[in-house]
């Protein structure tokens, strides 16, 4: 399975935030929603989290 990334920093904030999030897609998409309530203020909602799945990135393997 691929893995999935969800990147801040591909994203304008007023936190200029860093954080990279990576892992199967379910647990980087909860892993992202959490994040994007606690930390840049969203509500939690079906339309943030397919917001969220839509800018998911397939991981890049380092060889």
């Amino acid at each position: 399975m691929t893995r999935k990334v969800a990147d801040c920093r591909r994203f304008p904030s007023e936190t200029d935030c860093t954080l990279t999030i990576s892992g199967e897609e379910d647990e980087v998409l909860r892993a992202a929603t959490a994040h994007a309530v606690a930390v840049h203020g969203h509500t939690d909602s079906p339309e943030l989290r397919e917001k969220i799945r839509g800018m998911l990135e397939d991981e890049k393997v380092s060889a």
